[in-house]
């Protein structure tokens, strides 16, 4: 997919190379929107995909924890930021990994956060990635609008929750798309029912999920239902995420992703090993509190 001339996008740098990019949304927060990125970026990544999570959630960032890099940081190589890679191979760039401690409060409002987004994407060394999966703060605010804006999204996954609310989280997403020209690839379900550890039956907690009728009734298609699963929970407290998560979730999702066209980027990087990777120690690099690169100057780029 050639990218459209936009003169609010972000520009991308040398270093990067990424075919397609994919934000996970929903209209209000609580229904686990960094749990479906990370089932989909773990996944993409065991069928040999190269992945990239930038997590958009810049004030309330649980990426890194989930992929068990609490207590690490990004580094960078000249005026560029390297991402953290997991040990499952997906490369993650947040505000966590860039603070002194990641229990530090970010109090920055709407421009300082968007620079913090534009730091993500411009100043960042992605190399090759089939794909960049957005993690998106609650809602359909500031963030929200300086991604669809300046990123080069090509498709929308909708999470959302089985309560009555799912009428009105849905809208917003599908609002904003439409808003913003973004296809949306469908909906997911978390914590649609949860299994009875005795029997295995399917018990609707929340009651009966109206997700097939409220995605027929925006045209949009369902693209599965996550359990409600403490083991799953407990490993992004734990960091094991990549580990515990079972195999062949969201096969709809997975699928719809791989069916969103490849970026032409107009030149692609003659090898992803002139990237260094964050975790390499012969490569020449500093810590991100050491080089130019750090949170605090997010506002000189807004």
């Amino acid at each position: 997919m050639a990218e459209q001339p936009n003169s609010m996008a972000f520009e991308r740098n040398a270093l990067s190379d990424v075919k397609r990019v994919i934000a996970v949304l929903s209209g209000k927060g609580g229904v686990g929107k960094s749990m479906v990125t990370g089932i989909l970026a773990t996944e993409l990544a065991r069928q040999g995909n190269k992945v990239g999570i930038l997590d958009a959630d810049i004030t309330g960032p649980s990426i890194p924890k989930m992929f068990g890099m609490s207590g690490r940081h990004c580094s960078g190589v000249g005026n560029l930021i390297l991402p953290e890679v997991s040990d499952g191979g997906v490369k993650v760039i947040s505000s966590n990994l860039m603070l002194a401690n990641e229990t530090d409060p970010v109090l920055w409002r709407g421009p300082v956060i968007a620079g913090a987004i534009r730091q993500f994407w411009t100043d960042t060394a992605w190399g090759l990635l089939d794909y960049l999966l957005v993690d998106m703060p609650p809602g359909t605010g500031d963030v929200a609008l300086t991604v669809f804006q300046s990123l080069p999204v090509d498709g929308i996954v909708v999470v959302t929750s089985p309560q009555d609310l799912v009428s009105m989280i849905v809208a917003k997403a599908v609002n904003m798309a439409s808003k913003m020209n973004v296809p949306i690839l469908g909906v997911i379900e978390n914590m649609s029912y949860a299994l009875c550890p005795h029997c295995g039956e399917k018990i609707e907690l929340f009651g009966t999920s109206k997700l097939e009728q409220v995605a027929d009734s925006y045209g949009i298609s369902v693209l599965g239902r996550l359990p409600i699963d403490p083991a799953l929970a407990a490993s992004c407290d734990e960091g094991t995420f990549e580990t515990v998560l079972p195999q062949g979730l969201l096969a709809d999702a997975l699928t719809a992703c791989a069916n969103v066209p490849e970026r032409d980027n107009g030149a692609d990087l003659a090898a992803d090993a002139c990237v260094p990777d964050a975790s390499d120690n012969s490569q020449t690099s500093t810590s991100c509190h050491e080089s130019p690169i750090r949170m605090s100057d997010a506002s000189s780029n807004s």
